[in-house]
């Protein structure tokens, strides 16, 4: 299967929930770009309630045609060195005048999205990735940005939902974690990986590096094996 290669970069709390509202009161959030920067992963991406907080405009797509687009495509608007992958199943996420934006934006969905929300995306002259009958067909999409958008190097930047599909479906490389020196403490708070089966076996990993800041973050790199 031809792949970009994948890091997870989250900043964590000491006790691994990562809310934003929550690390940003932390030390560490200073260096959180920093190190994103040094992965030397060119694209991003973020799950549907991730981008909805932080780059997606407010409200829902609404339309009266519910026509379910129903097969396998993708449309590139765009060549770029690097994107802004957004992971939205069903076809949500509104985007005019995209807000702190600086990559070339694509839109990941099921196969059961409009036909209405991809015109509108085409509308917008966003590029998009359909793909997976019934929920995002992770590593088909995968294999379509490698293939097709040339990703080769790309960051999974949260939350912990899209965190953990890619680990399920077997497609991380590295786990970056940048952890705070703080700690949460709330109740059904997310982690850093969240929502698998309980009686999933835990996923093994070798540390590849340590780094320590003047402000108490902690920076660790995991190669996953």
């Amino acid at each position: 299967m031809k792949k970009p290669y994948i890091v997870c970069h989250m900043m964590t709390s000491v006790d691994g929930r990562i809310d934003c509202r929550m690390t940003e009161k932390i030390q560490g959030v200073n260096e959180y770009y920093e190190t994103l920067k040094a992965l030397d992963t060119p694209t991003t991406v973020s799950g549907r309630v991730t981008a909805q907080l932080e780059l997606a405009q407010e409200g829902e797509f609404q339309s009266g045609d519910c026509e379910i687009f129903g097969k396998e495509a993708f449309s590139k608007k765009v060549a770029a060195e690097g994107y802004s992958v957004v992971v939205d199943t069903k076809g949500t996420l509104l985007w005019s005048q995209p807000k702190e934006l600086n990559l070339p934006l694509i839109v990941v969905t099921s196969e059961k999205v409009t036909k209405a929300y991809l015109g509108y995306l085409d509308s917008e002259n966003i590029s998009w990735i359909a793909t997976g009958a019934e929920r995002i067909d992770l590593i088909r999409a995968c294999e379509i940005l490698a293939e097709e958008f040339a990703v080769k190097r790309m960051a999974i930047v949260g939350g912990g939902h899209i965190n953990a599909g890619f680990l399920e479906a077997g497609l991380l490389d590295e786990v970056s974690l940048l952890i705070g020196p703080g700690i949460d403490g709330r109740g059904s708070m997310a982690a850093v990986f969240d929502g698998l089966p309980m009686d999933r076996l835990p996923t093994q990993l070798k540390l590849k590096s340590v780094k320590a800041y003047e402000d108490g973050a902690v920076h660790l790199i995991y190669e996953v094996l």
